[in-house]
């Protein structure tokens, strides 16, 4: 069973940092892109970074260019996303995303909130 969870969200001052963290099981996780989306209600959700499964992140979105980088542990089946230099417009609910064939896998997201 394909499972993607996230995790590392929270309250942030602007300026700082967080890294999440999404935990893949149940796939060969080392053969295959990750991407990171955010969503906001009543927006749609927009990608935030890929990375190919050989480890190069392939996407940014132009609003995270230079704040913000995507890695991956193939071992450890986890896929990161560092953000620093939080602003508050980085506030959303961050969800990692897995293509898999035709099929394509979400985890449950996990919240940041950037405010003073």
């Amino acid at each position: 069973q394909t499972q993607l969870v996230e995790s590392g969200g929270g309250l942030v001052q602007p300026g700082g940092s967080l890294r999440l963290s999404c935990a893949a099981s149940g796939f060969t996780f080392s053969r295959f892109p990750m991407s990171w989306y955010r969503q906001n209600p009543g927006k749609e959700r927009e990608l935030v970074a890929t990375i190919n499964s050989a480890g190069r992140p392939t996407k940014y979105a132009d609003s995270v260019k230079g704040r913000f980088t995507v890695s991956r542990d193939n071992a450890k089946n986890t896929v990161y996303l560092q953000m620093n230099s939080l602003i508050p417009e980085d506030t959303a609910v961050y969800y990692c995303e897995a293509d898999i064939g035709l099929n394509t896998y979400w985890g449950q997201g996990t919240q940041v909130t950037v405010s003073s």
